[in-house]
C-alpha cells in the first residue's frame, strides 16, 4: 500500500518519476480526465463525418472542406477504435475479477459503459494492475488522436532520438514512454526527453 507520507523511492509505474503512490496522483487524474473526456469525444467524432458546405465528401481529421471516405473520425468511432482501447482493458479488468460483462447494443454503448467502469475502479486499477502504464499511454493517444479531429489541432512533432544501441526512436513532447523495438529498452517520459537527438549522435 502506498501512503502519502512515504518517502519517493519507488518510480510511478506510468512514467517513472519518483512517487509516494504506485501511480502519481497527476498520473491517475490525467488517466481520469481522458475516461471522463472520451465518451463525449466519440459523440463529437459524429461531426467530423457530417457532409460540408464547400464540397461533398467528409469532414474528415477536423478538416474543412472535402475529406476521404472512412479516415480517422471513422476509425475512432467504429468497433476497435475507442470501443477496441476502452472496451478491451473494461473486459479485461471484469475478467480479472470475474465481473459480469454486459451485452451493449452499439458501439456508443459499449464505451459509456467501458469508460464509466474504468473510471470507478481507477484506484484499483493505479494500484494492482500489472498493464497500468499501457493503460494509460493508450487512453491519452486516443484522447489525442480524438480531440485532434474534434477542435482540427496539429498532431504532436515527432523528433528522432537515439537509443543507446543507435536505434533512432520518434517521440512527441507529451509521450508517456517508448520501447526500443532493437534492443527492447524501456525509456519513460522523462529517460525518452533526455535521449540526444539522433541527428546529433550520428553526427558526431
Amino acid at each position: 500500500m502506498y501512503l502519502d507520507d512515504a518517502p519517493e523511492s519507488a518510480p510511478c509505474a506510468v512514467c517513472d518519476k519518483p512517487a509516494r503512490e504506485r501511480v502519481h496522483r497527476g498520473c491517475r487524474q490525467h488517466m481520469a480526465d481522458a475516461l471522463d473526456e472520451l465518451p463525449g469525444l466519440y459523440r463529437q467524432l459524429a461531426d467530423a463525418l457530417l457532409p460540408t458546405r464547400r464540397g461533398d465528401g467528409l469532414a474528415v481529421s477536423g478538416t474543412p472542406g472535402r475529406g476521404l471516405p472512412g479516415g480517422d473520425a471513422l476509425d475512432l468511432r467504429a468497433r476497435g477504435g475507442i470501443e477496441g482501447v476502452v472496451g478491451g482493458w473494461a473486459r479485461d479488468l471484469c475478467e480479472r475479477e470475474r465481473w459480469e460483462i454486459p451485452q451493449c447494443q452499439s458501439v456508443q454503448a459499449v464505451v459509456d459503459w467501458a469508460c464509466t467502469t474504468l473510471a470507478l475502479n481507477l484506484g484499483m486499477i493505479c494500484d494492482e494492475h500489472p498493464a497500468v502504464k499501457e493503460i494509460a499511454a493508450e487512453l491519452a493517444k486516443t484522447v489525442g488522436q480524438a480531440r485532434r479531429i474534434v477542435t482540427g489541432e496539429k498532431p504532436p512533432r515527432r523528433i528522432g532520438v537515439a537509443c543507446t544501441c543507435g536505434h533512432v526512436l520518434r517521440v512527441t513532447l507529451d509521450t508517456a514512454g517508448v520501447r526500443c523495438p532493437a534492443c527492447s529498452t524501456q525509456y519513460g517520459h522523462s529517460e525518452a526527453l533526455q535521449l540526444p537527438l539522433a541527428e546529433r549522435r550520428s553526427a558526431a
